[in-house]
């Protein structure tokens, strides 16, 4: 079974703080272990040193007949067995035992063949003394290693933290602010180390500096191409109307028209990335809109309210989506096309093949269609880009009987 963790388990900084934690935990109990070792070897080794040596004294005194020295005895109770063997074998030894719900050095040898001479040193200092150092060990390894992992926390926070700012930066960037950038202090001062965060950082500026760059230029591109085309289409208007009627004539004027439609989209599509567009806001009745674009459009859209809505919105921009819609729909599928306000939403669906595939996934994209259609893609390139600067939403979709169905979701107008 899996468990789910909490969001901020996945976190940079918490999994650097454990990592820490842990690497800390490990040195501090390696360290304790060999400080811990070392002592109680010194410990036990003196006072193994101090029992051999008054073992030492009571065998010499026992030898020459003198009375044993306080604390050696022959046989006393309470000497270990173990010790006791080795002793009547004819070594000396010595071990550590509680005697009286007290720690006991014991050190014994052997005194006539069969029987152990023994002494006892009281170790309850020395046993205190390994219970302290062991205390000191264990808390300022805690200490020790609270005060590292809040460190580490903290480094690594400063780092995640210019990484959350970069990916901030990059998002907008994705998003189409192109005047977005990470500037990260280190990458402002050229005499400060350059890490790996502030290479990233540098990089992502770079970028979004040469990508604002290259969509100005096209941007600058577009707009000029199409200032030059307005002149001689002008010239080439005034010199179809003097032609003399005939279907030649027509078919002149048709192409002009359509150069001209042309042009005027271009220079709106090169205003809309601009994003420097000013709203003319005002209180409009949706519906009764909906319905002027229908009669402008001269098609036979069929207008349906479900629900009518006061919005705020410009006029001539939101007339120029619902009239791209409509032409859209009329143009490249099939009728009956139906424009529904319910509320704030206006609906335009139609009964074609529905929106192609690039369409539904990636959006309008200019100068691109499909299937023979008629067209330069750019009526709903302009849609869209109208409802964006209306602080609307515009998005695509097939119905699932058949059919697109563009939907328009608007602010709705506060009561005042």
């Amino acid at each position: 079974m899996r468990v789910a963790l909490p969001r901020w388990a996945g976190t940079l900084a918490v999994k650097a703080a454990a990592f820490v934690a842990v690497m800390c935990c490990a040195l501090a109990a390696l360290l304790g272990v060999l400080v811990h070792v070392s002592v109680t070897d010194q410990t036990v080794g003196q006072a193994r040193d101090q029992a051999l040596a008054r073992l030492e004294d009571a065998t010499r005194a026992y030898e020459a007949g003198d009375a044993l020295l306080p604390g050696a005895a022959l046989d006393p109770a309470g000497l270990p067995a173990s010790l006791r063997d080795l002793a009547l074998s004819g070594e000396r030894g010595t071990m550590v035992t509680t005697r009286q719900g007290r720690p006991t050095m014991w050190a014994a040898g052997p005194a006539d063949g069969h029987r152990a001479l023994a002494v006892e040193i009281d170790y309850s200092q020395q046993a205190r003394t390994i219970d302290g150092l062991d205390r000191s060990i264990l808390w300022s390894s805690v200490l020790a290693i609270g005060a590292t992992a809040l460190v580490g926390a903290c480094a690594v926070t400063r780092v995640t933290r210019r990484l959350h700012g970069t990916a901030r930066v990059a998002r907008r960037i994705s998003a189409g602010d192109l005047d977005a950038r990470v500037n990260d202090p280190r990458t402002m001062d050229p005499t400060r180390p350059q890490d790996e965060v502030a290479v990233v950082a540098a990089a992502l500026d770079s970028m979004a500096s040469s990508l604002q760059s290259k969509l100005l230029s096209e941007q600058r591109f577009t707009a000029d191409v199409a200032h030059e085309l307005r002149t001689p289409l002008t010239g080439l208007h005034a010199a179809a109307e003097l032609l003399p009627p005939g279907r030649p004539t027509e078919l002149v004027r048709d192409r002009v028209a359509a150069l001209r439609t042309l042009t005027e989209d271009l220079l709106e599509i090169s205003r809309l990335d601009t994003g420097r567009e000013r709203l003319d806001v005002d209180v409009e009745e949706l519906g009764a809109l909906a319905e002027r674009v229908v009669r402008a459009s001269g098609t036979d859209t069929r207008v349906r309210v479900v629900r009518d809505a006061r919005v705020e919105t410009d006029r001539r921009r939101l007339e120029r989506v619902l009239g791209n819609l409509v032409a859209n729909a009329h143009k490249h599928a099939a009728p009956p096309v139906v424009l529904t306000v319910d509320g704030p939403v206006v609906t335009v669906r139609d009964h074609g093949g529905g929106y192609p595939g690039y369409l539904l996934a990636h959006g309008p994209q200019r100068f691109r269609t499909e299937g023979g259609a008629k067209g330069h893609g750019l009526g709903l390139t302009i849609a869209l880009g109208q409802a964006e600067v209306l602080g609307a939403r515009l998005s695509f979709t097939n119905a699932g009987d058949g059919g697109a169905v563009a939907v328009l979701r608007l602010p709705v107008a506060e009561e005042g």
